[in-house]
């Protein structure tokens, strides 16, 4: 996975300015990898300062709501993932017991 320096990062996502991006890792928002007198991002980071400027600029929200957006949000993606595991796994059950599960799902 390529890594950015801080220069990068802010030539990449569209909306970043320097304060924002050290205050949103002071917070805890971002969390980089430290290199000897600078921080490393990677693409995921990238991917998180672009959503954090979304929520700022397109939806107008406010900077001490961000936490608990990303919050919200992270804990989404984390079902989303487990989901997705327990889907695999029923995929991978015997036909009988699939069948089973979608009664059962059906019922409710």
């Amino acid at each position: 996975m390529r890594v950015y320096r801080e220069s990068e990062a802010l030539a990449v996502v569209r909306g970043l300015t320097r304060e924002r991006l050290r205050a949103w890792v002071a917070r805890g928002l971002v969390n980089p990898r430290a290199a000897e007198d600078e921080y490393l991002f990677d693409e995921l980071d990238l991917a998180r300062f672009e959503l954090l400027v979304t929520i700022r600029e397109d939806l107008g929200l406010r900077e001490e709501d961000l936490p608990l957006v990303v919050a919200l949000l992270d804990r989404i993606y984390g079902l989303r993932r487990q989901l997705r595991r327990l889907l695999q796994a029923i995929g991978e059950l015997p036909q009988e017991q699939r069948q089973r599960i979608l009664e059962r799902l059906a019922r409710d």
